[in-house]
């Protein structure tokens, strides 16, 4: 459904105005007086080995175990992705929407698990995406991908816990800080603009940001503007075979098929082999503005704004045999497999990789999005010392995220009962070879099946106020402690049409797709067999009908399944002592503290029944008390030994908490999902032990060993049967296509017994000062994270069925950055890695759901950079992004199968030409 987007001004526009007018001011005074020149090229850090300085000062100053990354100088941050610079902290790994770093996972725990605060508060945004990559985000996963890296200056990855750190993480807390005024020394400004290129694409994109601030009034104000914006296109093709299912599974082929052996029970076949192509252009924009004050030496007061927005759109075009995902229908024509005949085939490790194929449905589809995302934060910081050894400190904020997708529509035509369709995956199985038994080209008696509609929102809004005392005590002990009210509400809401099957006929009485209504889609970027399909033309058929009017058979009404939403009301308090002593001749320091929080949780959702659906909205609180402490041991000047230990507990799902059970069909994906607003919170014990030798100036070698006992854990059990074992009754599948004796995927989350992870990162940094002449410019960062856990995964009657690792959990991972910096020249390299990891655990279809699983071949992406300075205010830069072009690689496992390909696809290289102005 397209809406009609209207504007309107926000606190962060008008705080953006106010600080406009405050900077133009300043700067004409500037300009009407004398200047010191010295000061005006002052700046924090200058450079990558800077940057790497600072942020092993930060680690070193630390009680527990951090990591960070800092800028490398005035608005310019080591990566153009906040995911991507993240992934080279020690235990991070992240996951990449459309080739771009979108999601992270901490210490094998996956992005659910993390929390992230922007300037000491928590925030959580959520894009769109295609359905192979998880679709819009509805869970509490951040998506680092809205925001440009320019409007940041410093990242820390909180990695154990402390009582003045509020819960809700079992991986890590990550802090994202924007730029502040008092930062730099008086007036400063930088800008920066660069030309991108995608190698797959073939599409140049336009990439800018700028930053000014200044401080007057004798230092006491300060004022600071900056704003990024970007446009990119990417080009995302490969091949998807949507599981793979055995013989009998949709009533099994036609029990008159010659290849007999393809109806076993214990013979799978792709659900719709094909080959996918997805074209995306994003265009994103980021503002910071932040206002400071300090009126004395005891009184410091700040506020500070932040708006990202990012719009994208999404093409997707396929071409597939959808038979073999779908069973019986009261309309013969859509009788799917038990209709196949099954002529001709290959088995290899009880695959039928290679089969022939009469009486095989194909289609074809074109679908279009339309989804942007709005996060505004806007916060206010105040703090004041009474005499020398008490602080009061205090923030109230809100910050809100709107995910909307109002235009989400696929248009399909299928030709029925086509004969001598094959498929071939005996060579190279991520390129198939496909043969339709027609030309997949000819736009000629295409017929149209289905146009769907599925507009989607989701938002998600925090409102936090917080007071915090710090008491020196005495000169060996400090006492912390405050309390913290946070208001979370997640709402989404999706739309579709009663009958996506209901479509009209166009002017000669039939539904046959009049050939100027069709259009060509090929890929581009990779060599597929077909490489060219035909596909309906989405904007002609789309005008044709009117499909946006909202009415008739095209109105739209909220889908049970995705209307629901999830009230948080946390409170907290905590308690925590900060010390700094000696035991003989050994400096000791750290903390100690608790921290206790209520969480009042409300959740709404639609329930099926019978008679239709009704809101159903249940209410709990649960209680956690989490005891911390840290511990550091300066065994010499440069040697640090820490110890730490925590109870930590992260909140379920979002998806997990709704009530009620749905039915949803989507093509050839049948399912009835289920919430559970009962869950219970993942709980755990994290401790942690790290050695660090600061061994020369910017230098540091260090080993960290983590051990967390998973006390309770949220799983999804998946199974998959017929519809007509539901129990639930057969007018929901109305306007669907499907029948009651179509097997669907049933899901229910439950809590489960978890289990224990543990593993150890090792990190060395050095620049290499010793080596001689321009070889000292030089310098290496080197890390290496491995990563165990053994978790006991249920079948849907909640009997244990294996044990092994958690989703989304690398068992290794390492970086690698070789860099050089020197006055004119600079650049570097970097490579990262990641082992294979799973996906889903265990797998959904019969034969995959004991002991198979789903999973993802690991990567190793390779950027690299060159910066020539031209003077001290001007600078050229040339960057290459994931020079190797690593394809994303999903795959399902079994041990009668071995891997089998589920989806593939490759995004190509990215190039960057650049030129950066600092002032």
């Amino acid at each position: 459904m397209q809406v009609q987007n209207t504007q309107k001004k926000t606190p962060v526009t008008l705080l953006a105005l106010s600080i406009g007018l405050a900077l133009s001011g300043t700067a004409l005074a500037q300009d009407a007086g004398t200047t010191n020149p010295t000061e005006l090229d002052t700046v924090t850090v200058t450079g990558y080995r800077a940057s790497v300085e600072k942020a092993l000062d930060i680690k070193r100053g630390e009680a527990g175990v951090v990591d960070a990354i800092v800028a490398e100088d005035i608005g310019k941050f080591p990566d153009l992705n906040l995911a991507e610079s993240l992934q080279r902290i020690p235990g991070v790994v992240i996951t990449r929407e459309a080739g771009e770093g979108r999601n992270i996972s901490v210490r094998g725990l996956g992005p659910d698990f993390t929390r992230v605060r922007i300037n000491g508060m928590e925030a959580l945004t959520t894009v769109g995406a295609g359905d192979q990559s998880g679709g819009t985000n509805r869970g509490r996963g951040f998506d680092f991908n809205v925001f440009a890296s320019d409007l940041f200056s410093q990242l820390m990855v909180r990695k154990t816990a402390s009582a003045d750190v509020e819960e809700g993480s079992l991986g890590a807390t990550v802090d994202l800080r924007t730029a502040r005024p008092f930062d730099y020394d008086g007036f400063t400004f930088a800008a920066s603009g660069q030309a991108g290129y995608n190698a797959m694409a073939e599409k140049a994109d336009p990439r800018m940001a700028a930053l000014i601030s200044n401080t007057f009034a004798d230092g006491t104000f300060g004022a600071l503007l900056s704003v990024a914006y970007s446009e990119r296109q990417a080009l995302e093709e490969g091949s998807n075979t949507g599981r793979w299912a055995n013989g009998p599974s949709n009533g099994n082929f036609n029990a008159a098929s010659p290849f007999a052996a393809a109806r076993s029970a214990d013979v799978y076949h792709p659900r719709f082999p094909r080959y996918v192509q997805m074209e995306h252009e994003q265009k994103r924009l980021g503002v910071t503005g932040t206002l400071q004050w300090k009126p004395s030496d005891a009184t410091e007061i700040s506020l500070d704004a932040l708006y990202s927005k990012i719009d994208a759109t999404r093409d997707e075009h396929y071409i597939e045999a959808i038979s073999f995902s779908r069973g019986t229908s009261t309309t013969p024509r859509l009788v799917g497999k038990p209709a196949t005949i099954v002529k001709n085939g290959v088995i290899e490790n009880n695959a039928l990789v290679y089969g022939e194929f009469d009486n095989v449905d194909i289609r074809t589809e074109n679908r279009h999005d339309e989804w942007s995302t709005e996060f505004k934060q806007l916060s206010l910081n105040g703090q004041h010392r009474f005499g020398d050894d008490f602080t009061l400190s205090g923030k109230v904020g809100i910050s809100r995220s709107k995910h909307e997708n109002p235009v989400q529509t696929t248009i399909i035509m299928d030709k029925y009962d086509v004969d001598n369709y094959s498929y071939d995956y005996r060579g190279n199985s991520r390129f198939p070879t496909l043969n339709y038994g027609i030309d997949p080209t000819n736009p000629a008696g295409w017929e149209l099946a289905e146009i769907r509609l599925r507009p989607q929102y989701v938002d998600n809004d925090f409102d936090t106020g917080q007071i915090d005392f710090n008491w020196n005590i005495s000169p060996g002990f400090r006492l912390k402690g405050g309390v913290l009210a946070k208001d979370y509400t997640f709402k989404t809401t999706e739309l579709r049409r009663a009958s996506e099957l209901a479509v009209p006929t166009f002017a000669d009485g039939t539904k046959v797709v009049p050939v100027d209504m069709t259009e060509q889609a090929g890929l581009k970027g990779i060599n597929g067999s077909p490489s060219n399909w035909v596909v309906p033309d989405l904007n002609a058929i789309a005008d044709q009908f009117d499909i946006y009017s909202n009415s008739g058979i095209f109105a739209v009404a909220p889908r049970a399944n995705n209307v629901r939403s999830v009230e948080e009301k946390d409170r907290g308090a905590y308690l925590m002592g900060e010390f700094s002593t000696e035991i003989g001749a050994l400096p000791l320091s750290g903390n100690v503290g608790v921290r206790y929080v209520r969480t009042k949780q409300s959740s709404t959702g639609l329930s099926t029944l019978a008679t239709g659906t009704v809101s159903t909205t249940e209410n709990r609180t649960y209680n956690d008390t989490l005891p911390s402490f840290n511990l550091v041991a300066e065994v010499s000047p440069d040697f640090l030994i820490r110890l730490g230990a925590a109870k930590v507990m992260s909140r379920p799902g979002l998806g997990s908490l709704t009530p009620g059970a749905t039915v949803a069909v989507a093509g050839g994906a049948r399912t009835i999902s289920s919430g559970n607003p009962d869950l219970e919170p993942i709980r755990a014990t994290n401790v942690d032990l790290g050695f660090e030798w600061y061994f020369a100036e910017g230098a540091m070698a260090g080993i960290g060993l983590f051990y967390k006992d998973i006390e309770s854990f949220v799983q999804t059990t998946r199974e998959v049967r017929p519809y007509s074992d539901s129990g639930l009754p057969a007018s929901l599948l109305i306007g669907t296509g499907a029948s009651p004796a179509d097997d669907f995927t049933y899901s229910r989350p439950v809590n489960t017994p978890g289990g224990e992870l543990h593993g150890v990162e090792a990190n060395y940094t050095q620049p290499f000062t010793f080596l001689p002449g321009k070889w000292s410019n030089l310098g290496v960062q080197l890390n290496y994270t491995w990563v165990e856990s053994q978790i006991q995964y249920l079948n849907a009657a909640g009997q244990p069925v294996m044990k092994t690792d958690l989703t989304g959990l690398s068992k290794s991972s390492w970086n690698a950055t070789l860099f050089y910096e020197g006055k004119i020249f600079s650049g570097r390299v970097s490579a990262t890695n990641r082992d294979d990891y799973l996906t889903q655990a265990p797998g959904t279809e019969t034969g995959f759901n004991i002991d198979g699983y789903h999973g993802m071949t690991g990567t190793t992406v390779i950027d690299a950079s060159i910066r020539y300075t031209i003077s001290d205010q001007l600078e050229l830069s040339l960057e290459g992004i994931n020079l190797t072009n690593e394809a994303s690689d999903e795959w399902v496992y079994s041990p009668a199968t071995g891997q089998l390909p589920l989806q593939y696809t490759e995004t190509g290289r990215q190039f960057l030409l650049g030129v950066r102005y600092k002032f």
